[in-house]
């Protein structure tokens, strides 16, 4: 068990087979983590109130609710 520091106003959380992957609201960001130990693996900005996030296989889709978008992460991506 553990506790793991994300951004601010965590609003949306996804895994897909080898990290966890945290929306931060206020933060506009994305943040993988090792699923492992929890340690942060990369942080993605995308735009101030990023939400839901859902992996399809493949790629990580997060809705971004300021901007009415919907953005596209590689989940390979460095």
């Amino acid at each position: 068990m553990g506790t793991f520091k994300v951004g601010m106003e965590p609003s949306g959380i996804t895994f897909d087979g080898a990290s966890i992957w945290v929306t931060n609201y206020f933060d506009g960001t994305v943040q993988k983590l090792s699923a492992r130990d929890g340690a942060t693996e990369r942080i993605f900005t995308l735009a101030y109130g990023v939400l839901g996030v859902i992996f399809d296989g493949s790629s990580i889709w997060v809705a971004n609710g300021q901007d009415n978008t919907v953005s596209k992460i590689s989940r390979s991506a460095p």
